[in-house]
């Protein structure tokens, strides 16, 4: 606690606001681990169930099974095509597509504060830094070298330093945790699109044996 303080006490002003975005960033980060962890560990287990079920006609149990995992990304975007009735394979893409596009914003919740917590944190850290050698060099006396004021040049630069080592700890550690979830969501939209083209391609076999009887 006492080399906390002491940070704080060395860092200025600018320590306040990075600790908001330190706390804030952790916690959306528990947040993203969590629900990627739900999904990527059950969501492929569901959908290869359903895409067998449909392969065998049983669309009744493909869709309760659909709808007792609608916590689920995928479960959503093939409920909202499977639920159309009599639907053309061009309508069936369509609501696949739309609800894909839907779930998007899900996905990539909280991007945005993390690339804006990526962006302003080096920036306060050198904030910190000009504050700091102001403050350095108000204190500046040249006949005065090994004086009273000689603490008062210390400390504006320490401050200095350590906001500015303290904004780029925010800042990387954010990005590490930003860019894992990015690659997270490519690669799940490109899941995505995998397992949709299939239940498009099952779903078209299926209509055109319909028309056929």
């Amino acid at each position: 606690m006492a080399i906390i303080n002491n940070l704080f006490t060395a860092g200025g002003v600018v320590m306040w606001p990075l600790l908001g975005f330190s706390l804030l960033a952790v916690a959306l980060i528990i947040e993203r681990i969590r629900f990627w962890v739900k999904i990527t560990g059950k969501q492929n287990r569901i959908v290869q169930e359903v895409l067998k079920l449909y392969r065998l006609d049983n669309v009744v149990s493909a869709l309760d099974k659909l709808q007792q995992n609608t916590d689920l990304p995928i479960a959503r975007i093939f409920l909202a095509a499977l639920e159309l009735e009599d639907a053309t394979p061009e309508d069936f893409r369509l609501a696949l597509e739309s609800e894909a596009q839907a779930e998007i914003p899900i996905l990539k919740r909280f991007q945005n504060i993390f690339e804006t917590i990526i962006g302003l944190a080096p920036l306060l850290g050198l904030l910190g830094t000009v504050l700091g050698l102001i403050t350095s060099f108000a204190s500046l006396d040249i006949g005065d070298v090994g004086g009273t004021k000689t603490a008062d040049v210390t400390a504006g630069i320490s401050e200095a330093l350590v906001s500015t080592a303290s904004g780029l700890v925010v800042a990387i550690f954010t990005l590490l945790f930003a860019n894992t979830f990015r690659g997270l969501y490519q690669r799940h939209i490109a899941w995505i699109q995998e397992y949709g083209g299939q239940l498009e391609l099952l779903y078209r076999r299926r209509y055109e044996r319909k028309d056929k009887f």
